[in-house]
């Protein structure tokens, strides 16, 4: 006879598989705070049935199928989540007025430490890919409709069987079928591919990181337009323009950035989407406080995208002081 299983026995075997849920719900919202609040409700949920899991599939497959039940019906009351290049409208001038929306629920960047991204001496306990969190990717999957979004991810990310993907959904084998030719061609037109390897930064890679915060921090405004590729694109919710070319992308810094000298700002690196990210600091009498999140990505050795967020929510989960302690806003 076997022993009933108990909340402890389920404790102990899903708490290794928070931080891929993490993932999962994070590609579903492309909220870093929607993902964590999903992830609690789908271990509150799991705990609560699990008494009936019967063993039919695993337990990861099971968490996964909830979660993504959860995650469908918070979509149900909410708005996708763009960044300003997603909202239709084209680039502007670099010294235009700006303008600030707060009520779009805009696209948040995620700690790659909470979804268990790079950064680990051992590649094993790595447990999602970059490639599936990376920014571009997580911007095109709130184009799809919330079905597609979670047939997709299921079927082209985590790999699932058409017939899982079905009972997960709740939908026929063959409505998954249909459904995923769908999201692919729509993914297509705006996403890089999933089968595009994301690649450990180079040399050359992170000698212009070392030159991009070296800008910043010594205000040599003018070095940054080396930077970029010549068709690059800066953006910055929740103001909702978008600025393209390294030309536009020195005038709005020299025009818009508060900082007038150097020392005025201090960019610490963190670990945002797979990417190369900062943590941003600005001086204000005569202390460096929490000021944006700065996501980057390279094509080939020079940056050709920069999502800065405003958000000042985003410190906390990715464990941020509000301040820069002296030692290290020198």
């Amino acid at each position: 006879m076997t022993d009933k299983p108990t909340n402890e026995d389920f404790l102990q075997a899903a708490d290794p598989m928070r931080r891929e849920l993490l993932a999962h719900c994070y590609r579903m919202m492309g909220s870093v705070h929607d993902a964590e609040d999903l992830v609690q409700e789908t271990y509150l949920r799991a705990w609560r049935a699990y008494d009936g899991f019967e063993g039919r599939s695993s337990l990861r497959t099971w968490l996964y199928r909830i979660a993504t039940t959860a995650c469908l019906t918070a979509l149900d009351s909410r708005n996708r989540r763009p960044l300003p290049t997603g909202l239709g409208a084209p680039s502007i001038e670099a010294n235009a007025p700006l303008s600030y929306d707060a009520e779009v629920p805009w696209l948040e960047p995620v700690p790659d430490a909470m979804t268990g991204v790079g950064g680990a001496d051992d590649p094993a306990s790595i447990v999602t890919s970059r490639e599936s969190i990376r920014l571009a990717l997580i911007a095109a999957l709130q184009h799809l409709p919330p079905r597609q979004r979670a047939v997709l991810i299921l079927r082209d990310v985590l790999k699932w069987r058409a017939a899982e993907v079905a009972e997960a959904v709740g939908t026929s084998t063959a409505a998954v079928n249909s459904i995923l030719q769908r999201a692919r061609a729509q993914l297509n037109e705006v996403a890089p591919s999933l089968d595009d390897p994301v690649e450990p930064l180079s040399r050359e890679q992170r000698d212009q990181l070392d030159r991009y915060v070296a800008a910043f921090e010594n205000y040599d405004v003018d070095s940054l337009v080396h930077l970029f590729t010549k068709d690059a694109v800066w953006e910055m919710p929740p103001f909702v323009g978008w600025y393209q070319g390294p030309d536009a992308i020195v005038e709005l810094t020299r025009t818009h950035c508060p900082a007038k000298g150097a020392g005025d700002l201090r960019l610490i690196p963190i670990g945002a989407n797979g990417q190369p990210a900062f943590a941003v600091y600005y001086r204000t009498d005569g202390v460096h406080r929490k000021f944006a999140i700065m996501v980057l990505t390279f094509s080939g050795e020079s940056l050709s995208h920069v999502g800065m967020f405003f958000d000042l929510s985003l410190f906390e989960p990715f464990g941020l002081p509000e301040t820069l302690e002296a030692s290290a806003a020198k």
